[in-house]
This record gives C-alpha cells, structure tokens and sequence, in this order.
C-alpha cells in the first residue's frame, strides 16, 4: 500500500460522511497516473502554490491602492488569511483540509493589479467583459504553464468558480471558502481601515460589535465558532440567521465607509484609466504581447480576451511600468 493509499484509506475512517474524500474526485480533465505520496487534493493545492500566478499576489492590491506602510494586506496575505480560515473550520468540522485549502490559495489567481478597480477597468473596457472569479479558473485551466494551465480536479476548479457572494460551490469544503473569504476580508479591511485612519473602532456600530466582538480577533473567533456550531454534522456550511444579518449589515456598512471612501480610493480613476489605456493599446499592438499570448490566439482564443488575460496578470508595479514604457516619453521619467 502506497502512503497516497494510507492517507485515502485514514480519510474514509475519519472525515465527516460529508466531507470530500479524495478517491471520489471527478477527476482533472487529462488524466494523470496518481501520485505514489499524495492524495488528489494535496497535489493540487502544491501545484497552485508553485504557480507564477500565486507567485504574484503579493504584488497585487487588496483595497488599499500603493498604501504607505509595511502592515497592509496585500493579494497575497488575504489568500493565505483565507487559507487559515478555511482549514480551521474544514478541521473542526472533519471536512476535506487539502480540498478547502486548495481552492483557497487559488481563489483569487486570477485577480488583476489594483484590486478591484482593476477588475472594473477590464470589465468596462473588454466586450467579454471581466470577473476574477472566471478569469482565476481560467488562470488554472489555460493560462498558466506557458498555456498547458494546472490540469486541477474538479472540485478544485468548482470551488475557485463559486467563491463569489452569488456562487454556490458543489462541496461543503467550497461553502467554507466562499465564506471565510467574507469573513477574511471584511476583518483585515476594518485592520487595513483603522491603521489608514479610515475608520476607528468606536465608528462601527455597536450594535454589530455587540454581537461580533470588539476586536478583530474577537470578531474572528465569534464568526469562525458560529459556523462551526451551525454546520456540525450537517450537510451545508451556514451561520446562524442573526449571525448571517450582522455579517450582511457590517458589509454593507463597509461599502459605505470604506470601500467606497475617497481616502481609500484617491488613486483608484488613475488605476483605472491606466488599466484601460493599457488593453486600448495592446488591442491595438498585437504584436507587443508576449509570445505566449500570442499563441493563444494563434490556437483559437479571442484577441479581447487574450489582451486582458495579460493585463490581468500584471503586478501592480509592472502595470505602471508598461504604462510609462507605452504612454510616457523616456525623457519625462524621472529616474529615481
């Protein structure tokens, strides 16, 4: 017996009837001979984390747009924050750790430079139009390995597509993703908010502290304990109904106060239009795009979607140096 076979045999002993196992897997879309060491799963989420994609996350914005300070998440620190929701919750409820963990380091692969407001710049900008949650599918599946994508299992794929607010993912591990992004985000944003002098603490309604707690551990710990408690040995991930409300209202209430805030978002009709510029650009020089772009088209892909996969891909920085190359006199940049 192989030590993939041990682990596979240890989840059908264990998990929660249910949980994913990994020998129930619909499988990748090319079949591979299975790994002599890891289950199905387990390998998918160490190929998301060797990807560039992953790679350049932690050059990507998460709300604040070029913050001044060490301390500010990034694309990459949400992932991995996620990631740590997401285990502690498929853990305590004995679903699938490497499933949940999988599709939560690959969630967001294929988010643009500028968070956000960069997804709006494609979206408004490409006759496709532009979603993260699609283009991070399309991330695994195509674009990354020079065009060969990451062959993920089904499941995988299913729960990076669903993460959405709207989505509704196949696997209990998928819910747990779709829920600790909301739960991750909405916390490090009022940390990002407070630190950026945004938002202070005694500015979020009490009502909504006195249920979550008045801190950012408390409100983790309140939120992650009110999932577990409501979905033991059920076969749905939910919180409770005033949980789910409070969890509603705070998010509405931090498109109002922060998301939308003109502090938080001095910079973002400049992402946008340089993002836009950009695609117009390259739309129109075909030619300056990498060559493994333009093999994409060569193999059948739209000139639209080919453009802003590459846009997409950008780290922040790299976008405002291809916009300086492009749109900037060489004698007007003032070299550092």
């Amino acid at each position: 017996m192989t030590i993939r076979e041990m682990a596979e045999l240890r989840e059908q002993e264990y998990f929660s009837p249910y949980a994913s196992l990994s020998i129930h897997t619909r499988g990748r879309e090319i079949y591979e001979k299975p790994c002599d060491i890891r289950p199905v799963y387990q390998r998918d989420r160490d190929r998301i984390i060797h990807c560039k994609s992953f790679r350049r996350l932690k050059h990507k914005t998460q709300v604040f747009i070029k913050p001044q300070g060490d301390h500010y998440r990034d694309r990459l620190t949400h992932t991995l924050e996620v990631a740590q929701i997401g285990r502690t919750i498929a853990r305590a409820l004995r679903l699938n750790e490497d499933l949940t963990e999988a599709i939560a380091l690959g969630h967001d692969l294929g988010h643009t430079p500028f968070g956000h407001s960069g997804e709006k710049a494609l979206n408004e900008v490409c006759p496709c139009g532009f979603a993260h949650y699609a283009q991070s599918v399309r991330v695994v599946e195509l674009l990354e390995k020079k065009g060969k994508g990451l062959n993920l299992t089904w499941e995988v794929r299913d729960g990076i597509r669903n993460h959405r607010t709207s989505g509704n993912p196949s696997t209990l591990e998928g819910k747990v993703v779709r829920l600790s992004d909301k739960i991750a985000y909405i916390n490090h944003d009022i940390d990002d908010a407070e630190r950026g002098g945004i938002l202070k603490e005694d500015e979020i309604p009490l009502e909504y502290r006195q249920v979550l707690g008045y801190t950012i551990r408390e409100r983790l710990n309140t939120v992650i304990h009110d999932i577990i408690d409501n979905s033991m040995n059920k076969p749905d991930i939910i919180m409770s109904p005033g949980m789910e409300k409070t969890i509603r209202s705070l998010r509405i209430f931090m498109f109002d106060h922060v998301y939308k805030n003109p502090k938080a978002k001095t910079e973002e009709k400049k992402a946008i239009n340089m993002l836009q510029q950009l695609y117009i650009y390259y739309s129109r020089h075909l030619e300056a795009l990498p060559e493994e772009y333009r093999e994409l088209m060569n193999r059948g892909e739209s000139q639209d979607r080919v453009v802003c996969d590459y846009i997409a891909g950008m780290t922040d920085q790299y976008a405002i140096t291809k916009f300086s190359e492009v749109y900037i006199p060489q004698a007007w940049i003032v070299q550092a």
